[in-house]
């Protein structure tokens, strides 16, 4: 199954827009990882049209709480509908399981043993100051971080979590994780 892994960092914050839908905000970076061919990749803004048909091509797109952000507001730079194609939304599948939200920082230290290397916000500032080699590898680690998550639930069918100075378990159910959609939209590749 061709899975991309995906996450994106922003030029601004809801504070900065005055509104809290994603959509506003303007993006500084995505990275992804290709399952397909072993491959970390990032695109700023202006490569996006090389995004697109790899998404288009993507059996899955992962994300850690991307059906609320990143795929509503890459798809404001898309000519077609992304929220269309199948993905999977790790932190849907979290509150599915839990029925309450968890930071993907609390699942990766207490399943993986590793905590994320900073916070959304620290990218815009990052972007401010023009540091986009360190919004880049932020983004990536967290796009690995993800992968890594799900490929941890897809072996063991749980996950973890700090819960306070304690370690908790859950279980989540992947058995719907690797199915295939047929309808593809392809807006960017030939027909």
């Amino acid at each position: 199954m061709n899975k991309v892994f995906l996450d994106i960092e922003t030029r601004n914050s809801f504070q900065e827009v005055g509104k809290s839908d994603p959509v506003f905000l303007d993006i500084s970076v995505v990275c992804i990882y290709e399952s397909e061919n072993d491959k970390y990749t990032s695109y700023l803004q202006e490569d996006l049209p090389k995004l697109w048909p790899i998404l288009e091509k993507a059996d899955s797109i992962v994300t850690f709480n991307g059906d609320h952000f990143d795929l509503p507001i890459l798809n404001k730079y898309y000519a077609g509908d992304l929220m269309k194609l199948k993905s999977l939304d790790l932190l849907k599948e979290v509150r599915k399981a839990l029925g309450h939200r968890i930071g993907l920082g609390s699942i990766a230290q207490a399943t993986l043993g590793v905590g994320k290397g900073g916070h959304g916000l620290e990218a815009i500032e990052w972007w401010k100051k023009g540091e986009v080699d360190k919004i880049i590898k932020y983004c990536l680690e967290d796009v690995r971080i993800t992968k890594e998550v799900h490929d941890y639930a897809m072996k063991n069918g749980a996950l973890k979590f700090l819960d306070g100075d304690k370690i908790a378990d859950f279980t989540i159910d992947t058995s719907s994780w690797e199915d295939k959609e047929d309808n593809k939209m392809t807006f960017s590749l030939p027909f």
